[in-house]
């Protein structure tokens, strides 16, 4: 008899909390994911009585809650203290608090020392509860924000002179970045290492961790947070990478076309987000969301755009552990509209059976070979915290305009101030190159001083300082050492950006920072073409990169100067429309849309995304059409695919038997391998009928409803 685990479709070592969900609702066997770990969110009442009944479904428990924003109204209305705190709300420059979503009560916060220390009394029973990890979620500043009387005092505090309205210059408003950054680390740091420290006296390990968006969708949206400062932070343990169809269908320009992207923008997201935690012990989890916060979509609509963001994420094989769904009782409990139907209807049951394939698939995502359909160059496109500070330009009014705060949840098509949500700067670097079908991925620009390995995955790196600034003058001497060494670099910008004027390291000594880059590589900023350094190279493009998402032709400008310095590096160059990873036996891949044209996959595979696990034997995929498959010629494993957790695996000559825990309500389907069609299949003793089995690939599909506490099923041959 075999007892073994048949990958890691069904372990029961959930020590690696290789997937995890958040949920405020209380336990419900609907909501039962069977994932590793479960967060408990938000802290009230109930948070001991939830965090126990998670743990007798058998869940590692942690807790989640929101650092910036949350159900605070005891410290701001004085119960807490016995003083008003509402002058420790963010506040814009009419003198209005900004509240968080459509709330009337709940600001988003200015992260005092006195709210920090309300948040660690908040937190410290928690301790006591045992939960093994703390997520403080989110902590965000906007841009717009920087005009309350606790904000003035903090200015003074760390600057040494007085406070400058944010929006009066744009020094003024990238040194209100620099502040709001620096505020929101410090809270971090003051409460995970003061928990940290009284939990251990207790005698329990307790882990920090902060689910945060990414920096560029952070950027987009006119936010400032912590970022590359999560890095450093001694206590923090690790992130979850918030990108879902919310953040990643906000619209962007490529090829002069306003348009969501959801899945080319999602790929990029993700990738940035790596760099929170990459090269460290760190743990990452990559977030997807079935549903997103916009309540008036259709179930069609969730299921494209969530499978987008799903694949766009697995394309990067360095995270293997995912966040599968925030608020599950918001998915399988709650009616959305149908496309064609003005009627609010639940889960469509195929639709329920397809987000459960993907979320147990995806604990079997680490795998140690990975396989590019292309090796070509691997661009980086480097994007620096700074760029949260500069997401005002001067002449404009975004300290009085709605416009600044979008949230996803408005129709960003029809937002006055679009232009500046679309980040053109950035994308007009990132889409030519991506949408020609090479691995870009965004590079955190400050890792490159303190990792030594930051920039080992990138053949070519494309910088621009016309959106951004360089914090120091170590990252142009990291810079020049790796180009030294035989890295390419572009450096894209016109010098036309009003920040390049700030107060800075570079001021008075240099006309912008890119002429001390120039200098550290012992390059001619004013040299046309490619330069040789070392054993390396460097071009400088004097253009605004936003110049790049006006027209096809320019992007083909970038990309052909991109593809000489990737040649000169000595890579291949391949266009192509396909963007594609084999991990282990999970073959992901996508169709570039801008690409235009197909791509026909052949093979012999189940398909991950078909809730009913069809066979793939040759599919031509348009564009933007996307797919997981497992290939079913990678290895003999006898557990294919399955909508539930499969457990207590058991496998001998007579037959194979199992336990299979899934949300009640769902149906679950399972595709397993077997050598013969099957003599009796049952499921906790009655015969099972839903089944399909095909001689061919000698694959047996069952079906049966979906139960928390597992079905038992036997297969008899």
């Amino acid at each position: 008899m075999t007892n073994s685990n048949v990958g890691n479709h069904t372990t029961t070592d959930k020590r690696g909390e290789a997937t995890g969900f958040q949920e405020q609702a209380p336990y419900d066997e609907s909501i039962d994911l069977r994932t590793d770990f479960v967060m408990v969110y938000g802290l009230n009442d109930t948070t001991a009585q939830r965090i126990a009944r998670w743990r007798e479904a058998g869940y590692r428990v942690h807790l989640m809650t929101g650092i910036s924003w949350g159900t605070y109204q005891d410290y701001l209305d004085g119960r807490w203290d016995g003083s008003d705190h509402w002058a420790d709300a963010q506040t814009a420059g009419d003198g209005s608090p900004i509240l968080h979503g459509h709330s009337t009560d709940i600001p988003y916060m200015v992260p005092t020392f006195t709210f920090t220390e309300y948040l660690v009394q908040k937190l410290r029973p928690i301790i006591e509860l045992g939960v093994e990890g703390i997520h403080l979620e989110e902590p965000e500043f906007w841009a717009r924000a920087g005009y309350s009387e606790s904000f003035k005092r903090e200015w003074q505090a760390f600057f040494g002179e007085p406070w400058q309205a944010p929006h009066s210059t744009a020094e003024a408003h990238f040194r209100a970045g620099q502040l709001k950054q620096h505020l929101l680390s410090r809270s971090l740091d003051r409460v995970t290492s003061v928990l940290r420290d009284e939990a251990l006296q207790l005698g329990r390990q307790v882990r920090f961790y902060v689910p945060t968006h990414s920096l560029l969708n952070y950027t987009q949206w006119q936010i400032i947070s912590p970022e590359s400062r999560l890095r450093t932070l001694p206590s923090i343990d690790g992130a979850i990478a918030q990108v879902w169809t919310g953040t990643s269908r906000t619209p962007n320009v490529y090829a002069g076309k306003v348009a969501e992207r959801t899945f080319e923008t999602a790929y990029l997201e993700y990738g940035i987000a790596q760099d929170l935690t990459r090269g460290t012990d760190r743990r990452m989890w990559f977030l997807h969301d079935p549903i997103e916060d916009h309540p008036d979509r259709t179930w069609e609509d969730y299921l494209t755009n969530y499978q987008r963001t799903l694949v766009a994420s697995l394309l990067h094989p360095g995270v293997s552990r995912y966040e599968v769904a925030p608020w599950p009782n918001r998915i399988f409990n709650r009616p959305y509209l149908r496309e064609g139907s003005t009627e609010r209807q639940p889960i469509p049951p195929d639709t329920a059976t397809s987000y459960l394939i993907a979320m147990n698939s995806l604990r079997d995502l680490d795998q140690p070979e990975v396989r590019w359909a292309q090796e070509g160059p691997r661009i980086g496109i480097a994007l620096s915290d700074t760029a949260m500070f500069q997401r005002w330009s001067p002449g404009g009014d975004c300290a009085h305009d709605e416009g600044g705060h979008y949230d996803g949840l408005q129709d960003a098509l029809a937002l006055e101030g679009r232009e500046q949500l679309h980040f053109s700067d950035f994308y007009g670097l990132a889409l030519p190159p991506l949408c020609d079908g090479q691995r870009v991925c965004p590079v955190q620009l400050e890792n490159v001083i303190d990792t030594p390995d930051a920039l080992d995955d990138v053949d070519v790196l494309v910088l621009s300082y016309e959106f951004q600034k360089p914090l120091a003058p170590g990252i142009h001497y990291a810079l020049a050492g790796w180009v030294s060494r035989g890295g390419s670099l572009l450096y894209v910008g016109d010098g036309a950006d009003p920040y390049h004027e700030i107060r800075s390291w570079w001021t008075g000594r240099y006309d912008t920072c890119a002429d001390h880059l120039a200098e550290a590589l012992g390059a001619d900023r004013k040299r046309d073409g490619v330069q040789p350094i070392g054993q390396g190279r460097v071009r400088f493009l004097p253009s605004r990169p936003a110049d790049f998402t006006e027209s096809p032709e320019r992007a083909a400008e970038l990309v052909a100067a991109i593809r000489e310095l990737a040649e000169k590096g000595g890579h291949t160059w391949e266009s192509t429309n396909w963007l594609s990873v084999q991990r282990g036996p999970y073959l992901v891949g996508a169709v570039l849309e801008e690409a235009g044209g197909s791509h026909v996959v052949e093979g012999k595979y189940l398909d991950l995304l078909d809730p009913q696990l069809g066979i793939v034997r040759q599919r031509e995929l348009g564009p933007g059409q996307l797919t997981w498959l497992r290939d079913l010629t990678y290895d003999e494993e006898p557990l294919l695919a399955s909508a539930g957790r499969v457990v207590d695996w058991e496998r001998d000559q007579t037959g194979i038997r199992f336990g299979c825990e899934a949300p009640r309500g769902v149906q679950v389907t399972t595709a397993l391998r077997v050598p013969a069609e099957p003599a009796a299949i049952r499921a906790d003793g009655a015969d099972v009928t839903d089944l399909r089995y095909d001689a061919e690939v000698g694959v047996l599909w069952l079906r049966h409803p979906g139960v928390p506490g597992g079905t038992r099923v036997e297969i008899k041959f």
